[in-house]
């Protein structure tokens, strides 16, 4: 049985919360998940700061056909943006190809805003660009 929720006719919604916890950045040990964290915002967002252990792949590369990431291929998908807008796209593109995907509310906005962590390409702190 999937871990994730499906909302009619579409890819689920979750918070950051409810992401963090999936993708095992919530502190919970307890819950196994081998969901991964997508991240689909473009390369200079993510090089200013993403989740630990997130797997990038920009929609605007998703949409021209590209394929996940090896790490990201058939396992359930978390995936963030910035806001939330792209990842919801990106979420139901996913879901027409048949991956088991949903998409974060709000975004590495409000996952740096819970105090989650980000880091930048360096490994260092991070910001939400």
């Amino acid at each position: 049985m999937s871990i994730f929720r499906r909302e009619r006719g579409g890819a689920g919604r979750v918070s950051v919360q409810e992401a963090a916890i999936r993708t095992g950045h919530g502190g919970a040990a307890e819950v196994p998940t081998d969901a991964v964290l997508l991240d689909v915002r473009e390369p200079y967002e993510w090089q200013a700061g993403h989740a630990p252990r997130a797997v990038h792949l920009s929609l605007s590369a998703l949409a021209a056909g590209a394929g996940l990431p090896a790490e990201a291929q058939a396992r359930p998908l978390v995936v963030i943006c910035r806001s939330g807008n792209r990842s919801r796209q990106a979420a139901e593109l996913l879901a027409t190809r048949g991956a088991e995907a949903v998409d974060v509310i709000g975004g590495m906005r409000d996952w740096a805003g819970a105090g989650l962590p980000v880091v930048d390409a360096s490994g260092g702190n991070g910001t939400v660009a």
